[in-house]
């Protein structure tokens, strides 16, 4: 396998490290959820990420993201810690705040409705993405829960893509509907041929399960965490002909 591929491989493996298996735990306690905000409270930046639900851009319904504070290692790694403010018909309902470790200068937020493209349509759950725009670059991920002015952080992820190839997580919603009471997900690799530039690798692991429970969601992991259990060579053709 090309070095530059190894590489990026092993970065989103280091980046993708899920809960204990067979555990079963609340997947929000790590980011705390603040409904009251200082009103003139300071911030470095702010970005404003615009949503879309496969059909159109909100005009109302939008998330500002205040940088409050940014800060280099001595390798020269810059993380931000970021306050989110979601916005639905105008007005400001809930804020998270995240940690970012790893900002490429010149990185972009992006935002999309639903768990997959069949269901968008005013579905609660918002992805996030925030990374340098560019093929071969890591994205950060954030799948946010958000319902009657209540939001949790469902789950996070590192994601790549270099012309078809790379490394990303699939959500599975057997049941169809916006709002589902429980769905799944994986992590899958499509790792190019070294001797066969029109073949490749695809591998799956860190199966894992959501439920909501009451009014948040849970998740457990199902496979051995960042083990493959499933592999089979194809054509970069019939990879993306699947999809």
């Amino acid at each position: 396998m090309k070095p530059q591929y190894l590489f990026l491989l092993s970065l989103l493996i280091a980046c993708q490290k899920p809960k204990s298996e067979s555990q079963i735990v609340g997947v929000h306690s790590e980011n705390k959820v603040e409904n009251a905000i200082p009103a003139k409270e300071k911030f470095l930046k702010t970005d404003t990420i615009t949503i879309s639900d496969e059909e159109e851009i909100s005009a109302n319904s939008y998330i500002l993201a205040h940088l409050i504070s940014q800060k280099a290692d001595k390798d020269s790694i810059i993380t931000g810690n970021y306050q989110l403010d979601f916005y639905q018909n105008k007005t400001k309902t809930v804020s998270s705040k995240i940690s970012i470790k790893g900002i490429e200068k010149g990185s972009e937020w992006g935002a999309s409705l639903g768990l997959t493209s069949a269901a968008t349509k005013n579905s609660p759950f918002v992805h996030l993405s925030f990374g340098y725009p560019a093929c071969g670059y890591s994205q950060n991920n954030y799948l946010y829960y958000l319902k009657n002015k209540n939001i949790q952080l469902v789950h996070e992820w590192s994601s790549m893509s270099d012309s078809g190839w790379g490394g990303w997580v699939e959500f599975g919603n057997p049941s169809a509907k916006t709002d589902p009471d429980s769905f799944y997900c994986k992590t899958v690799f499509f790792e190019p041929d070294d001797n066969d530039e029109n073949m490749g690798t695809v591998k799956y692991s860190d199966s894992t399960i959501f439920r909501l429970i009451g009014n948040q969601w849970q998740k457990q992991l199902l496979t051995k965490e960042n083990q493959t259990y499933f592999e089979k060579k194809m054509s970069f053709d019939e990879f993306h002909s699947q999809k």
